[in-house]
């Protein structure tokens, strides 16, 4: 005898037909994914342009660009300008207007247009609040001066060294306003130590003299 097919019979197949086909498909990729939505918060990241002094731990002196697109560490009043989106810095000399920039061979030197990865800097804040600077395209290598002032070629640096530690200053004249959001508040109105309810009081145990 053949089976007749009865709607119950019917609705079971069509299930489990339409789990079976849904099982074929591959898992969504998470990782694409995050990886989309990374670069799109690198372009929405709000960038913000601050004027400032670089100072180096070992030279005790500030980061400049020359005009012949050399970089050092011995500015006395040197200022710097970065352009900032979310934790990556372009950093371009005031002056010279010439962006810091690293060649594959692990030297600063200074560049008119600071577009390529190889301008970019991750800014990293160390426990001894500290700033160490890891090129963008050259990942584990670092800005780094000698006592002298002089550049350390970056493949012999390391995160932890001095020589890769810089403490951000404002350049001399700037105001201190231009640390905003941080604003003065208004000082609380003062609070006397005795009000009329506790002076009432206090007439009382003393029997009204």
């Amino acid at each position: 005898w053949a089976e007749i097919p009865t709607r119950r019979n019917f609705i079971s197949k069509s299930f489990q037909h339409r789990i079976t086909g849904n099982s074929v498909q591959s898992p969504p990729n998470f990782k694409h994914h995050v990886t989309e939505q990374s670069r799109l918060s690198d372009r929405m990241s709000r960038r913000l342009t601050r004027t400032y002094q670089l100072y180096s731990r070992t030279s005790g002196k500030h980061v400049q660009v020359l005009a012949n697109k050399r970089v050092n560490a011995n500015g006395d009043d040197g200022a710097v300008e970065t352009d900032s989106f979310g934790s990556r810095v372009r950093i371009r000399g005031v002056k010279t207007g010439y962006y810091i920039c690293m060649n594959k061979r692990g030297k600063l030197i200074g560049k008119r247009k600071g577009r390529g990865k190889d301008c970019i800097f991750t800014e990293i804040v160390l426990e001894n609040n500290y700033t160490a600077l890891q090129n963008a395209k050259y990942e584990g290598w670092y800005m780094a001066f000698t006592r002298k002032g002089r550049p350390r070629k970056a493949s012999k640096t390391k995160q932890h060294q001095r020589e890769a530690h810089f403490m951000k200053r404002l350049p001399r004249g700037h105001l201190l306003s231009e640390r905003r959001p941080f604003d003065v508040l208004p000082l609380p109105v003062p609070v006397h130590p005795f009000s009329r309810r506790t002076k009432h009081s206090h007439h009382q145990r003393s029997g009204g003299r």
